[in-house]
């Protein structure tokens, strides 16, 4: 084994122990800009006066080789790294190593400085990569400095975050589907309720056009139907016979077979995402009771099996995290932006942040006011003062996170009377709308 060769290994040896680094000094560290790629990455160190440019390729072992040298160039230092995102395999790459100081940087905020500096609008990857090292040795007080989780929570808010997007492709699928009959069995959704349902997609996939399903027994229907939930006969007759009395759409079978034809692939695919949520469901089931916060989010009114895992993530472990209610509200990007100058003042929505984490807080604002007496008051006196259906949500959820903040500070469950009975002393207009939810 080579000298260098050497050197890395005892180096990845030494990361399996992890400290946080040191504080940051700008005249003192050494600090990297990375602008980031697919296959190669541009890279700038700014050690003191000096600067060196060079590019990185995506391996894991370039990086490791990368790390090392520049862990042995620092001598103790603390290596601070900016870079234009806060995932992604680089990001991942790079969080492996403790003596690392990782700022992800948004690209909005690279933008514009590099626009404050570059009035021609010149751009290139080793400049960008330079402006992202010089923006984090002159500004790092002021921006926000990766700190890992858990890998419990870590783990937790990856599974919720993808399980998500398993829904939304779902209902993406689900909407082909849908379009998909109207061409041809616009009396699907009639017959069969829901189409992400396992009575809907058994349905198409055994009877995938009106004819077909015509054609069956009505014995054989009528088995169907008691095998996915229905116990009513009468009703399953009178299904039975809507099903022989429905006039087809066209009768044309260079639409109809088809047609027929993907909506079975639809059908497969949408149950190759049901198996994926369910069993996401289960994981994330598992590890949200084995979190030692699992109480304190379990406690909130609708928050239930989906969302109160996605709101112990939103607040991480990290008890120092966030040092105020008003810091998650801008974080999540609930709490809105106010742009001032002179006489013109205008409040808008805030849209750089996590579009995720504003989600589940607006989410769960939705759940909150059909379970929780004072949301539903408090959502209705907005809109009958004017404000519309999410910027409702939006308020809602503005109040709710000082509630969550200040109940997963205390690690305390929460307790709708108790919090009932503080507004009451403080007699709050919107109790009035108590008496009408």
């Amino acid at each position: 084994m080579s000298k260098q060769k050497k050197q890395t290994a005892t180096f990845r040896q030494t990361t399996e122990t992890p400290s946080l680094p040191r504080a940051i000094h700008a005249d003192n560290d050494i600090f990297v800009g990375i602008d980031w790629a697919d296959q190669e990455h541009a890279v700038c160190h700014l050690d003191g006066e000096q600067r060196r440019r060079q590019t990185l390729d995506h391996s894991p072992e370039a990086i490791a080789e990368w790390v090392g040298q520049l862990t042995q160039l620092a001598e103790g230092r603390t290596i601070v790294i900016a870079i234009e995102q806060s995932n992604g395999g680089l990001f991942h790459a790079l969080m492996q190593y403790p003596q690392l100081a990782l700022f992800p940087v948004n690209p909005k905020q690279a933008a514009r400085y590099r626009e404050a500096l570059a009035n021609s609008g010149k751009k290139d990857d080793p400049t960008d990569a330079e402006l992202l090292a010089r923006f984090v040795r002159e500004h790092h007080a002021l921006l926000r400095r990766w700190k890992p989780e858990d890998q419990v929570t870590r783990q937790l808010g990856r599974l919720t975050e993808l399980r998500r997007k398993a829904v939304e492709l779902r209902k993406k699928t689900v909407q082909q589907l849908n379009s998909l009959l109207k061409l041809y069995f616009p009396q699907a959704r009639a017959v069969a309720g829901e189409l992400h349902q396992p009575l809907a997609l058994e349905l198409l996939r055994r009877w995938p056009t009106l004819r077909e399903l015509q054609r069956a027994n009505p014995a054989t229907l009528r088995k169907f139907f008691r095998q996915h939930g229905h116990r009513n006969d009468e009703k399953i007759d009178t299904s039975i016979q809507q099903i022989r009395e429905m006039k087809p759409l066209t009768t044309d079978s260079a639409i109809v077979a088809p047609n027929a034809q993907f909506v079975q692939m639809l059908v497969k695919h949408i149950k190759l995402f049901n198996q994926a949520i369910a069993e996401f469901d289960a994981e994330i089931h598992k590890l949200f009771a084995a979190h030692d916060d699992a109480a304190v989010f379990r406690s909130l009114p609708g928050a239930g099996a989906a969302l109160a895992p996605r709101l112990l993530v939103a607040f991480g472990s990290d008890r120092s995290r966030f040092e105020t209610a008003a810091e998650v509200q801008a974080y999540s990007g609930i709490a809105p932006v106010t742009k001032q100058s002179g006489k013109s003042r205008r409040v808008q929505r805030r849209f750089a942040c996590s579009k995720f984490l504003r989600q589940t807080f607006h989410e769960f604002a939705d759940h909150a006011r059909k379970w929780s007496s004072w949301s539903k008051a408090y959502y209705n006196s907005l809109r009958d003062r004017g404000h519309r259906h999410h910027a409702a949500l939006r308020s809602l959820a503005y109040k709710w996170i000082r509630i969550l903040f200040r109940l997963w500070q205390d690690r305390k469950t929460y307790d709708e009377q108790l919090y009932l009975q503080q507004l009451q002393k403080k007699q709050v207009s919107y109790l009035k709308y108590l008496e009408t939810t």
